[in-house]
């Protein structure tokens, strides 16, 4: 198994019961995971900031124990990335994900030679930033056009 270690901003501090508990940059967000099917360690999750609900018919809906800013900013070592409750449980980015960008970093930064990455369904832009930052050229495409901008914002 490889750990996450450059993570200065984001913890998972429980899951269990097909949800999430996790520290976004100072905001606790509770989130469903229908694969965290274990019970949950703690007995009880407080000091939630924004709590995302599954509806019956599909999708879900936020509720805020207090105001959230509209975004923010995380950093994984030298990225940093907004994220922001979407409308889909998600925030913008995979944190899970961090492990995979380390190892394409490591492999562009001893390739010896220039390197060119095409990433497909290329998202908010975590591996694409993390690639660039190790020195290749990268070509970041996504289907939806809001997923490109905030990954342009990532990037700035």
């Amino acid at each position: 198994m490889y750990i996450a270690s450059g993570w200065k901003d984001y913890t998972v501090l429980d899951c269990g019961g097909g949800e999430k508990l996790e520290n976004w940059g100072g905001y606790i967000l509770r989130r469903p995971d229908p694969q965290a099917i274990w019970p949950a360690v703690r007995s009880e999750w407080t000091g939630v900031d924004a709590y995302y609900r599954r509806m019956q018919t599909g999708g879900g809906t936020w509720s805020f124990a207090r105001a959230l800013p509209k975004s923010w900013t995380i950093s994984y070592g030298r990225l940093k990335f907004r994220v922001r409750p979407t409308g889909f449980k998600h925030t913008g980015l995979f944190p899970e994900q961090s492990v995979n960008w380390d190892w394409m970093s490591s492999l562009i930064r001893s390739a010896g030679k220039p390197v060119r990455v095409l990433n497909l369904f290329a998202y908010t832009g975590g591996a694409t930033l993390a690639c660039a930052k190790a020195g290749a050229e990268v070509c970041h495409v996504d289907a939806a056009n809001g997923m490109v901008q905030w990954a342009k914002e990532n990037a700035a």
